[in-house]
């Protein structure tokens, strides 16, 4: 099992949180963004930069993601593109995407999608908060555990 994350947006109280738990459990992680990321100099922790331009990193995500590995992203068309390859996706917030919510996810993100681009919502999610951090933790967690 190896941990991809989506790191171009990815809070880093959660990369924290990963490193630490791949530390700890011995597992592989490797983090993608178009833009140099900082990681611990440990040899279990990888970090990828993919040229600029939209959905690079995914792209390379999904192209190195193998049936149960595990990617941390808060792109539903990826985690949904994840969940197609038979592999895991989990938000930052705690939520784990399966094959029973991820359409439902996607629909309701391509319906917020077209508010945006009318105007009539101009906003995105709110800050991650230590709830949801907690949420992340315990999920993690949850899932590692169920693996091993």
């Amino acid at each position: 099992m190896h941990i991809l994350v989506d790191a171009d947006a990815c809070p880093n109280i959660i990369k924290e949180i990963l490193f630490r738990a791949a530390i700890r459990l011995n597992i592989n992680i490797t983090l993608f963004a178009n833009h140099f990321i900082n990681i611990p100099k440990n040899p279990l922790i990888k970090f990828i930069q993919v040229a600029g331009g939209f959905d690079v990193a995914d792209q390379k995500i999904i192209e190195m993601v193998n049936p149960e590995d595990l990617v941390i992203t808060a792109d539903i068309p990826l985690a949904s593109a994840v969940i197609e390859k038979k592999a895991h996706a989990l938000n930052p917030r705690g939520e784990l995407y399966t094959l029973e919510n991820i359409q439902h996810r996607l629909a309701i993100r391509n319906f917020m999608e077209d508010l945006r681009n009318s105007g009539q919502v101009t906003g995105g999610p709110a800050p991650l908060n230590q709830r949801d951090q907690r949420a992340f933790a315990n999920a993690l967690d949850r899932f590692l555990m169920k693996l091993k």
